[in-house]
């Protein structure tokens, strides 16, 4: 990224930490990052241009430092820790901006993040394309996506990571049987049935 660009999101989210978004303006950012208002809008249309850059940015960093998941919680983890670590910022954020705006980021994300997990744990379960396994992946990233905004609507008052654990034990074995379903026409090896009925992640069994 442009170095003065970088600085620009840089300076907007000290700001951020500092006071909600109605408090920010374009001068406030420019004066505090030392460049002038030209600047700032050769990189942005605007402050509502800016947010929609750090979102996505927010968006790529999780995807891109996450590749692979053990387990459900492992997928939930760095949303959760990375919205705690910028508590603040993430709150100005979404109490301020149009909510399919940042809507749109979380679901990017909650569906690369579900994807990679089941098509990681099911890998030797199907032979090729599975309609039904898109669906059971789209209804876990919906899920995901919920959880995520009820958590964010609360203003990150309670421990998502325990009450998704807790989520993982209730509902152990739903899962399991949806994707059995999936491929009760596919070839299932002795060794996906083993791993099914063993160390197949809770909110899979």
């Amino acid at each position: 990224m442009n170095f003065t660009k970088k600085a620009i999101i840089s300076t907007f989210e000290e700001l951020l930490a500092e006071r909600p978004l109605s408090k920010i303006t374009v001068k406030d950012i420019v004066e505090r990052c030392g460049i002038n208002r030209n600047t700032f809008y050769y990189y942005f249309e605007g402050i509502p241009s800016l947010i929609e850059s750090i979102t996505k940015n927010i968006a790529d960093e999780i995807i891109s430092a996450h590749s692979k998941f053990g387990s459900p919680i492992d997928c939930v983890a760095p949303v959760v820790r990375y919205c705690q670590a910028h508590r603040t910022e993430i709150l100005h954020i979404y109490r301020s901006v149009p909510r399919e705006s940042f809507q749109a980021q979380v679901d990017r994300t909650a569906l690369y993040i579900v994807r990679e997990y089941v098509n990681t744990t099911t890998a030797d379960l199907f032979s090729g394309e599975s309609p039904e396994r898109d669906i059971l992946i789209r209804y876990y990233k919906c899920t995901l996506v919920g959880v995520i905004l009820d958590w964010l609507d609360s203003g990150m008052t309670y421990d998502l990571l325990a009450g998704a654990a807790s989520i993982c034990e209730l509902f152990a074995g739903a899962g399991k049987q949806a994707f059995l379903k999936c491929v009760d026409s596919e070839p299932v090896s002795t060794t996906s049935n083993d791993r099914l009925g063993g160390p197949f992640p809770a909110i899979l069994r």
